[in-house]
Formats: C-alpha cells, sequence, structure tokens
C-alpha cells in the first residue's frame, strides 16, 4: 500500500499523467460522435447550413486548420512552461518546481490544447468524399470547432494563470496552503496509542539493556512516507520493538541502517531476508523530499524563498517579510496541535521508537536561517518578533512558550550586534519589550 501511496504521489505532480487521461477521453469523445454521426439521419442539417453547411473538402481544411494551430499553441504552452519553472527555480527556490508541476490548472491546460489535436485527427481520418463514398461526421466536425473556439479562452486564462503564479506572493501563499494541510492531515498523528509516562521512562530505563540490530535500506533517497500501521504489525511479529532510524524528510544510503529491532526478553532479534524486505516495503524512499507526510519540508520551501529575497544578489526586503508572515501563520496553527511524541504502545506495550519533529524543531527550522541572513534588516526583526506574538498567541504551553522566548532573545541579540542605528535598535527593544509578557 505504501507503495502505491507513493506512485500515485509522483503521477499527481507529474506534468504528463493528466494530459494523458485528456487525450484518452479525447480519443474515445470523436469515435463516439462519429459512431453518433454513422447512426442518427441527417435530415436536418440542411436546415442550418451556416453551421453544418461544410463539404468533404472544407470539413478537411477546417479539422486540418484547428489541429495545425492545436500542436502550435501545445508547444508554445509548453516553451512558456519550461521557461516559468527556469525561473521560478533561480529566482525563488527549486524547491518550489514540484508546486508547479502538480498545478492542477497547468496539467489541464497542456492537456486540453493536446488533446484538441488528437481528437481533429482520428476525425479527420474518417472523412469521406467523391469515390470514397460520402461520409461527413457533421457532429464530430461541429464539436471540434467549438473546441477550437473554448481553447481561445483557455489560452487566455493561462498566460494570465502563469502571470499570476510567479508572483511572490503567490508563490509562498500556495506553498502555505498546501503545508496547512498537512498540519492538518497529520496532527495529531497516531501510531498506535501514545506511551503513557511510565512507560516512556521503562522504555529508557531498558534502552540501555536492549541488544538492538540493524535493519539495512535497499535503497538511497529521503523518506518520503512510512506504512505507520505496518511498524505496528512488524513489532508485533518480532515480538518485540521496531525503532526508526530516519524521520520523514531523513536522507538514508543504500546499506545503512533503515530501522533497528530487539526483542522482549532474552535473546537478539534475527535479521533475516524476509525481515529486510518487509521492514523496506513499509518505507517510501524518493530523490526528493515531499510534502504530504512531511510538514517540515513545507516550512523548507517558504524558508528558502526567505533567504533567497535576503541574499545580496537579491535583496528583496518585502519577499522576505511575506515568507516570515507565511511562516508565522503555519507556526501558529501547529502551536495548539498535539505532537505526537516518539514512543507508541500497543496492548500496553511499548512497540514503536519512532522519529518525529517536535514543535522547537519546527520553530528553529522556520525562524533560524531567516534571523542569521537577516543581519543589520530592522524591518525582517521586528516582522520576525511579530510572527512570534502571533504564535505566543496560540499556546500556554511551558516548553513551547520557552522556545519562543529563546528566539525572541535570539533576534534582539542579532538586533543590537548588527542594525546600525539606534533608532533601530530602540524599535526592537520596543518591539520586544511588549512581546516578553506573553511568553511568561
Amino acid at each position: 500500500m505504501n507503495r502505491f501511496r507513493a506512485l500515485w504521489q509522483n503521477l499527481n505532480a507529474s506534468l504528463w499523467f493528466v494530459p494523458t487521461l485528456m487525450v484518452a477521453g479525447a480519443i474515445l469523445l470523436a469515435f463516439g460522435l462519429v459512431l453518433l454521426d454513422a447512426r442518427v439521419p441527417h435530415d436536418w442539417l440542411p436546415d442550418y447550413p451556416l453551421l453544418f453547411g461544410a463539404g468533404a473538402d472544407g470539413a478537411r481544411g477546417m479539422l486540418t486548420a484547428i489541429a495545425g494551430s492545436m500542436v502550435t499553441v501545445a508547444g508554445l504552452i509548453f516553451s512558456l512552461t519550461l521557461s516559468t519553472l527556469a525561473q521560478v527555480s533561480s529566482q525563488y527556490t527549486p524547491r518550489v518546481l514540484r508546486n508547479f508541476m502538480r498545478d492542477r490548472a497547468n496539467q489541464l491546460v497542456l492537456g486540453f490544447f493536446v488533446s484538441i489535436f488528437v481528437y481533429c485527427l482520428i476525425v479527420l481520418r474518417t472523412i469521406r468524399g467523391g469515390d470514397e463514398g460520402r461520409f461527413i461526421p457533421s457532429l464530430a466536425v461541429g464539436m471540434g470547432l467549438v473546441l477550437a473556439l473554448v481553447s481561445i479562452g483557455v489560452l487566455i486564462f493561462f498566460i494570465h494563470h502563469m502571470a499570476s503564479s510567479i508572483q511572490a506572493a503567490n508563490i509562498v501563499r500556495n506553498a502555505t496552503e498546501e503545508t496547512e494541510a498537512a498540519i492538518r492531515r497529520l496532527f495529531p498523528d497516531r501510531l498506535g496509542q501514545p506511551a503513557d509516562a511510565a512507560d516512556a521512562r521503562e522504555l529508557l530505563r531498558q534502552a540501555g539493556q536492549l541488544s538492538w540490530q540493524p535493519v539495512p535500506a535497499r535503497a538511497t533517497g529521503y523518506v518520503q512516507s512510512v506504512d505507520e500501521a505496518g511498524l505496528l504489525a512488524l513489532a508485533r511479529t518480532l515480538p518485540g520493538v521496531v525503532r526508526m532510524e530516519h524521520g520523514i524528510g531523513g536522507f538514508v544510503a543504500r546499506g545503512a541502517a533503515l530501522v533497528s529491532v530487539a526483542r522482549y526478553g532474552p535473546g537478539a532479534a534475527r535479521v533475516t531476508d524476509e525481515l529486510i524486505r518487509q521492514a523496506n516495503s513499509l518505507f517510501s524512499l524518493g530523490s526528493q523530499r515531499t510534502i504530504e507526510q512531511d510538514a517540515g519540508f513545507g516550512l523548507r520551501q517558504i524558508v528558502d524563498i526567505a533567504l533567497k529575497a535576503l541574499s545580496p544578489g537579491v535583496n528583496d526586503t518585502t519577499t522576505a517579510i511575506i515568507g516570515v508572515d507565511h511562516l508565522g501563520a503555519l507556526l501558529a496553527q501547529l502551536a495548539d496541535r498535539h505532537l505526537a511524541g516518539p514512543l507508541r504502545a500497543d496492548a500496553d506495550q511499548v512497540r514503536v521508537v519512532a522519529v518525529r519533529p517536535s514543535f522547537e524543531q519546527f520553530v528553529a527550522t522556520a525562524f533560524d536561517q531567516v534571523r542569521s541572513s537577516a543581519a543589520g534588516n530592522a524591518a525582517v526583526y521586528l516582522r520576525l518578533l511579530t510572527a512570534l506574538a502571533t504564535i505566543a498567541q496560540r499556546t500556554q504551553d511551558p516548553p513551547r512558550l520557552l522556545a519562543l522566548r529563546q528566539q525572541a532573545e535570539l533576534v534582539a541579540e542579532a538586533a543590537e550586534r548588527t542594525l546600525a542605528t539606534e533608532y533601530e535598535r530602540a524599535q526592537v527593544r520596543e518591539r520586544l519589550g511588549k512581546l516578553l509578557p506573553q511568553l511568561r
């Protein structure tokens, strides 16, 4: 099931899958209308000469013109798409290219023009005239004309969509929306039942006594997804404990430990070929991180956009501030959510030691590099403190408030060290003075 999920994610993020389905639909539509034309009487066609008055040569000419123009426009759209991907990769970050490729509007527009081309070819080959025996599929030819007219509006929509999608605010917003969906889907993320504090302390006490055996990975790549139910089932069959060595988004090298296993009681777990196969089948590895089970990757995308904006070659403070605002909004959603701990229990026994990101790690991912790259930029420092205040309003948890306080102090320290004027430093101190009472 994990492999099927990974396959579907890759298909969904490809530029060819949806257009291929649309081409198949165009072929079926063409054959369906031609068969309908062959079965229904055409006595009514002379009543509408402006719509159905073309002869065999006229129908062929029109479909030929439509097919030629559609393949030309499809080539133009492919060129615009590739040009846009190259621009986004260089100006923002290559990590958002997957978002553009999985954009349903882009996929549908590409598929629409290619489908009209294929539709016209299918209908064109059925037209007969002269000695061949007269057959003009008027309904199918009329549908080709309708599709050609609709394509004008689709082309205008595509140009508008591409012009809008490469704007920094829209790129950050789209990344934020995907990350919000991942947060709602993943947290709280349950794997069995959370182990209580006593179980956690007992497992930690016994950790040094357990005989852990590494299970090697059969491939190299980033962990994209994990079959959580499968991990529990694997732990039951040992019977013992399964410890993940890499979390979602982590990089695994072929032959390195993917998980480690240990048996309860005396003796060590046997790492057989079947166990290696089962463990590897529970993990989906790919050449890049994906956002489906990796909310941290969504934060990483926005952080990279902000870092590129703060680079000396770009120096775009406004885009960096947009990124900080959205990072604050995402962390505000995480602030009041239960983030599952690493220990999972089944039937009152700890079965899985998972690798889970903490709220503190999410905060560090979102703000550490942005703060370091914002040296001397008072506007970014002020917006970082504003984002921390927004997050603090959503939680009363002491460890999380402590993490936010540490970030606020680091921002203040960086501001005191790098800002050039006392006026700017005073602004940061004033904003920090309003924030600190919320973090106690």
